[in-house]
């Protein structure tokens, strides 16, 4: 897997994600295009302002036309294909995540002689940072934002080109673990056991327990009657 697959993949799995969320949001084709425009090349524009890099080396023919060919098939392809697709969402997100915070990595690190805050930082919001002006648009609360394990997994990812795991089977390698910790993370709602979270903890197992007691109780009188 090399720079340009990890290119490739990013863009197309962010543009495809930009645009479920546009349909999710009863957006006209021009929003769903505007949409996944704006999540496949948000990340890049901000990573390329971070690091000093012209954002014009962003509007490849090839990159705008990968896009443009992607929400071209997401908008002529009927409905009840999208809402099985929509069902993996979370998965091209995940890919995108990694492909692109390896991206930010590679770039920073050629750029700046391998230096670790800039490839986390070049990391961090080439990864996320497209999804977040994606939700933000669609009026929904920011993943990277609610998600401990969005940036977690973006900082990894710079450590491991850091490190030098760069060759096409660590790249392979670091993808596939990147997706499969995220969507365990999600599925399992793993977060950090920090003090500010004890008490939120707290109130969902009052919360839970309220709703078995109350169900419980409302059985229990059902079979009275």
């Amino acid at each position: 897997m090399s720079w340009i697959v990890l290119h490739f993949i990013g863009i197309i799995s962010y543009a495809a994600t930009g645009a479920f969320v546009a349909l999710e949001a009863r957006f006209s084709f021009i929003g769903v295009f505007a949409l996944g425009f704006i999540t496949a090349f948000g990340g890049g524009l901000i990573r390329n302002v971070i690091i000093g890099i012209p954002a014009t080396e962003l509007w490849e023919q090839s990159t705008i036309l990968t896009v443009f060919i992607t929400l071209i098939i997401i908008v002529l392809i009927p409905l009840k294909w999208i809402d099985h697709w929509r069902r993996w969402g979370m998965f091209f997100d995940s890919i995108g995540l990694a492909s692109f915070a390896l991206q930010g990595a590679m770039l920073a690190s050629e750029i700046y002689s391998n230096n670790l805050g800039v490839m986390i930082l070049a990391a961090l919001f080439t990864g996320v940072g497209g999804g977040v002006i994606r939700d933000v648009i669609a009026g929904r609360k920011p993943l990277a934002l609610k998600e401990e394990i969005h940036a977690i997994l973006t900082i990894l990812c710079a450590l491991s080109i850091w490190l030098g795991w760069s060759s096409p089977l660590a790249l392979t390698l670091i993808v596939v673990i990147v997706v499969a910790v995220r969507l365990l993370a999600i599925y399992y709602k793993w977060r950090l056991p920090l003090p500010c979270h004890y008490e939120e903890n707290r109130k969902d197992s009052f919360t839970d327990s309220s709703v078995k007691s109350n169900s419980k109780l409302k059985l229990d009188k059902s079979n009275e009657s």
